[in-house]
């Protein structure tokens, strides 16, 4: 039995809302179990013999089906977010900076956005690849205005990425 995550994107943004009850309750109706949901941004876990190629368009479907919205979620197994958080390459603690890991749906994205970032300020923009994410750590405040947010508000990445905060994840996790 896999323990997942669901990583919905654009909940609770721009006009999609889906409370967590509804979500848990979605989930569970699948036939999903030990459902948990965390936050009012779009974040479930839960476990299943599936495999994630069943899963993902299966909770796609139902997602769009209930909320009617072409939902679209990132799917990751326990022990990848586990090794996300554990690679975060920057200082976590540092209370001036937002951490982010951003999930991509394939290397080639990563390595994308890999690339962009390093073309950019490193300093005050960091940031770096990861295992299936590439982690970025800009100046609190500063999430929507610098070089790389700018990249990866780019509709291209629409469909291919969803990002969390680290703090999140570790919730997630916890």
């Amino acid at each position: 039995m896999t323990e997942w995550v669901a990583l919905l994107r654009g909940v609770n943004v721009g006009g999609i809302s889906i409370r967590s009850a509804d979500l848990r309750e979605l989930l569970t109706g699948m036939g999903l179990e030990d459902v948990r949901t965390f936050l009012a941004s779009g974040n479930a876990a839960f476990r299943s013999p599936r495999s994630h190629e069943d899963l993902k368009p299966a909770i796609e479907a139902a997602l769009g089906e209930r909320f009617g919205y072409d939902a679209w979620i990132v799917l990751v197994a326990r022990p990848d977010i586990e090794a996300a958080i554990a690679s975060f390459p920057f200082d976590s603690d540092d209370e001036t900076r937002q951490p982010w890991v951003i999930f991509c749906v394939d290397d080639v994205t990563r390595d994308e956005l890999t690339e962009a970032g390093a073309s950019g300020d490193t300093t005050t923009d960091p940031v770096a690849p990861g295992p299936a994410v590439v982690y970025w750590n800009p100046p609190k405040g500063r999430t929507t205005d610098t070089p790389f947010a700018k990249v990866i508000a780019r509709s291209t990445y629409k469909a291919r990425t969803t990002n969390r905060n680290l703090r999140t994840l570790q919730k997630i996790v916890a």
